[in-house]
C-alpha cells in the first residue's frame, strides 16, 4: 500500500500549485515580495503538518487561507511603514522588477476595493474558486459573496476606465 502524504506528494503539490497562490496573494496585496514570502511560509507550514494537510479534502484551500492570512496581517503592519517610504520618495518593492503595466493597473484598481470585496474578486478570478468555495473559505453566505463579486466588478471596471482615461 503506497504511503500517503509523502515527500513526493508534497513536491508535486507544491510544483502544481505554488504559482497560483503567489498570484492570488499578489493580487490581494499588490506586493509581489510579500506574496512570495507568505506563500513560502504557508507551504513551509503545510510541509510541517503534511500528513494532516494532505488528508484534507482540499489541501490547496488550506494553503491559500494560510498564505492570505499571513499576507493580510503583514500588509496591515507594513501599510504604515510603506506609506512613510512613499512620502520620502522610496519604495521598498523596487527590488522585485517591474510587473507589466496591465498587471499594475489591475492591482492598483484591486487596492481601491474594500478588503472583503477584493478578497472575493481575487479568489474568484485569480484563484478560480466557485462562489460556494469562496463562501466556505471565507465563512460568508453565498449571497454575500455574489453581491461582493458584483460590486467588485463594477468598481474595478470604473477604476480601470479611470486609469485608461488618464494614460490613454
Amino acid at each position: 500500500m503506497p504511503m500517503q502524504g509523502t515527500e513526493a506528494d508534497f513536491d508535486a503539490f507544491y510544483r502544481g500549485t505554488a504559482r497560483r497562490v503567489v498570484h492570488l496573494v499578489y493580487a490581494s496585496t499588490g506586493d509581489l515580495t510579500l506574496a512570495q514570502d507568505c506563500t513560502q511560509e504557508a507551504y513551509a507550514r503545510a510541509w510541517q503538518q503534511w500528513p494532516t494537510v494532505h488528508a484534507y479534502d482540499d489541501p490547496l484551500s488550506w494553503v491559500r487561507t494560510v498564505a492570505r492570512r499571513l499576507a493580510i496581517s503583514a500588509w496591515r503592519k507594513q501599510g504604515s511603514q510603506e506609506r512613510a517610504y512613499e512620502r520620502h520618495g522610496e519604495s521598498s518593492s523596487t527590488a522585485t522588477g517591474p510587473p507589466t503595466e496591465d498587471r499594475v493597473a489591475v492591482v492598483a484598481a484591486l487596492r481601491t476595493l474594500p478588503d472583503p470585496v477584493r478578497e472575493a474578486v481575487t479568489l474568484h478570478y485569480i484563484g478560480d474558486l466557485s462562489i460556494e468555495q469562496i463562501a466556505h473559505e471565507t465563512n460568508t453566505p453565498a449571497g454575500t459573496v455574489k453581491a461582493r463579486l458584483h460590486r467588485g466588478r463594477a468598481q474595478l471596471a470604473a477604476a480601470l476606465r479611470h486609469e485608461e482615461s488618464h494614460h490613454g
